[in-house]
This record gives structure tokens, C-alpha cells and sequence, in this order.
């Protein structure tokens, strides 16, 4: 894993992203203030704008040069949030990322999204972004302990990321605009919570692509 690796999952998230504006833009219009997904695609231009820095580098580095450029172009909220994933995983990593385990992704994974919780204070239930990442590390880490091999891991993580952003539906929102909302914001899929699930679908799909 390298910043080649970096920029696939860029690519990838960036795909999705584009091919369901609309219905992110939708569902932030019906609870936030509309702009989740135009802030979140300006700051992943950026990163596609800078593919050969990216590629460049370790990967490590390349998570800290991509989570550095998103807090600088992305508004809103979701600027600092992905930073902290971006650089939790890259604070994790180290120098260790080169030929990865399962077990050293989780670990990876883990530590970017306690950065994220620890930044938006946020964590299961809180009708947010957090309500897919965690459970989505939460397997991850169970996956890594009974040793799954990694295309079985590609294949469970979707389908959790999928559960988990349907689930934000019937959740009180707690936290940022939605909340300001009541009980009016039960009854809609939480914006972030969708983005998220989308990237993580996406990334899974480009990896085990990779690895055909």
C-alpha cells in the first residue's frame, strides 16, 4: 500500500460521489443546510488535482498530504472530521503500510475513526457519519481477529456500512444542523451517514478490483 493505493481509493470515493449528488444534496436539503456533498466534491477534486504528489509518496505520507488539503478546501463540518480520519490512519501507520495484513488495516481504520469521534464528539446514535464508521471498524476489527481473508473482509464491510447508514433513518439527530430539527429529523437518511456508506462501498470494490 502506497500513495498509488491512496489515489485508487480517492478515484473511487470521488466516482460515487459525483453519480449520487443529487441524492445527497436531497437528503441534506431535507434536514441540514444542502451543501454536504458540494463541499465533500470540492475537496476531492482538490485531492484528484494533485494525483501525482499523491502517487508520489509512501502511504503514510500521501494520507496526511490528502487529509491536509481537504481541511484547507472542504467547509463546513466535514473538513476537520475527514482530516482527522485521514491523518488518524496515517498517525497510525507509520512506516508499516507497504504489505498490510488485515489486522494492520483494522488497526489503521480503528485509529482514524477514534480521531473523528474524538473531533466531532459524536458516536453511535447520533444520527451522523460516526454511525457508519464505527460499526464499520467494529467489524473490521472482528473480521481481523478470526483471520478472514481479505476478500471476504471486502465483501462483509459494504454490506455492514449498508445496514448501518439505513439504520441513521430512525434516529433522533443529535448533533449539527439536523438537530436543531426535534423529532422532525427522525424519518430521513442522515447525509454523511450516506456519503460515508457510499465511499465505503466504493473503496471496498476498487480494492478487491486491485487484487483480481
Amino acid at each position: 500500500m502506497n500513495g498509488k493505493t491512496v489515489m485508487a481509493c480517492i478515484e473511487a470515493a470521488h466516482a460515487t460521489l459525483k453519480e449520487h449528488t443529487d441524492e445527497i444534496a436531497a437528503l441534506d436539503q431535507q434536514i441540514g443546510d444542502g451543501d454536504h456533498i458540494f463541499n465533500l466534491l470540492r475537496g476531492v477534486d482538490a485531492l484528484l488535482a494533485m494525483r501525482a504528489d499523491i502517487e508520489a509518496k509512501a502511504f503514510a505520507p500521501a494520507l496526511d498530504l490528502a487529509a491536509s488539503k481537504l481541511l484547507s478546501t472542504v467547509g463546513g463540518s466535514s473538513g476537520p472530521l475527514f482530516f482527522s480520519l485521514l491523518h488518524g490512519m496515517a498517525q497510525a501507520s507509520g512506516n508499516h503500510a507497504d504489505a498490510l495484513s488485515v489486522d494492520g488495516v483494522a488497526r489503521i481504520f480503528a485509529a482514524g475513526v477514534d480521531a473523528v469521534a474524538q473531533r466531532g464528539k459524536a458516536g453511535i446514535g447520533s444520527k451522523t457519519m460516526m454511525d457508519v464508521l464505527i460499526p464499520v471498524a467494529s467489524r473490521l476489527a472482528e473480521l481481523a481477529d478470526s483471520e478472514e481473508p481479505p476478500e471476504a473482509v471486502l465483501d462483509a464491510l459494504p454490506q455492514v456500512a449498508e445496514a448501518s447508514m439505513l439504520a441513521t433513518r430512525d434516529m433522533l439527530a443529535t448533533k449539527g444542523r439536523a438537530s436543531f430539527l426535534g423529532e422532525r429529523s427522525r424519518g430521513h437518511i442522515d447525509p454523511g451517514a450516506r456519503s460515508s456508506q457510499l465511499m465505503i462501498g466504493a473503496v471496498c470494490a476498487r480494492l478487491a478490483q486491485d487484487r483480481a
